[in-house]
């Protein structure tokens, strides 16, 4: 198989534009979509490698859908991808990415989190409602996810769905994704009123969202992948601080094993992905 280099690749390290009333729409709703951040070429090109690294590291391999719990049946989730392929790396270390993410927290740079790899398999179940930072031991809510579909999402497909300013209320930051965190979100969102935003995503749209920003997806009942890549950000000078349940200390462990707690996670996982 032909490794192209990443010079081979099509550019996705440009600036793109965001407007300032994008910016406080992010911050008062606590997600964004927005259009046209990659070309369909760009997708093709760097897919092709997410899609292999994901099936090839998959780890519900051989085992039948019905035979999987929830969040089995939710999703194939790989790790670091930027660590198994240059392509994958190139994606993840987007510049364009990493400062759209940095503009919309108000920092002067961003560093990686980690990258992981989503993919809705054909009749793959729903994704239930929660908060990403509750596995995350960061001492400030300056963390951002972007979801990059690799695809179309119709709503058949599950494209993710968010409750909008959900991150101004502590709900769900104390409970894992599961069966009971998709009963117990509902019924916050549904106690203040918070509205849900169900919509597709379009060829080349990237959402962005905060790691106290709860979300879900529907099943996917085509009989296509929903294929995603996601890239997690946290601002340059976040700080560890003692995990407050297994799911942050096996986080640490994993994504920055090398940081203290009280510093600032400068592990060599973690790069400086984008400073002004």
């Amino acid at each position: 198989m032909h490794m192209p280099s990443t010079t081979d690749l099509p550019e996705i390290d440009s600036p793109y534009t965001l407007g300032a009333e994008q910016i406080e729409r992010f911050r008062a709703d606590g997600f964004i979509k927005l259009k046209e951040v990659f070309s369909a070429e760009a997708l093709e090109a760097y897919g092709e490698a997410i899609t292999e690294l994901t099936l090839a590291n998959d780890p519900n391999k051989g085992v039948p859908m019905e035979q999987r719990d929830t969040y089995s049946k939710a999703f194939i989730q790989v790790m670091n991808l930027w660590r198994m392929d240059e392509r994958a790396k190139a994606l993840t270390f987007s510049k364009r990415l990493a400062r759209i993410a940095a503009e919309l927290l108000g920092v002067s740079g961003v560093r990686l989190w980690h990258d992981q790899a989503l993919y809705k398999e054909p009749g793959g179940g729903f994704t239930p409602w929660h908060a990403d930072q509750y596995y995350w031991p960061m001492a400030t809510m300056n963390s951002v996810t972007a979801w990059i579909p690799l695809q179309a999402v119709p709503m058949d497909m599950g494209p993710l769905a968010f409750g909008r300013g959900s991150h101004l209320i502590p709900a769900g930051r104390e409970i894992g994704i599961s069966d009971e965190s998709e009963k117990q979100i509902a019924e916050h969102i549904e106690k203040h009123r918070l509205e849900q935003v169900y919509e597709p995503f379009d060829l080349g749209e990237v959402s962005f969202h905060y790691g106290f920003t709860l979300h879900r997806a529907g099943p996917n009942t085509t009989d296509r992948a929903r294929k995603v890549h996601t890239i997690i950000y946290m601002e340059a000078d976040q700080r560890l601080i003692e995990p407050r349940n297994a799911s942050q200390q096996m986080d640490w462990e994993s994504w920055t094993p090398t940081s203290e707690v009280g510093r600032v996670m400068d592990d060599p996982l973690n790069p400086v992905l984008y400073a002004e």
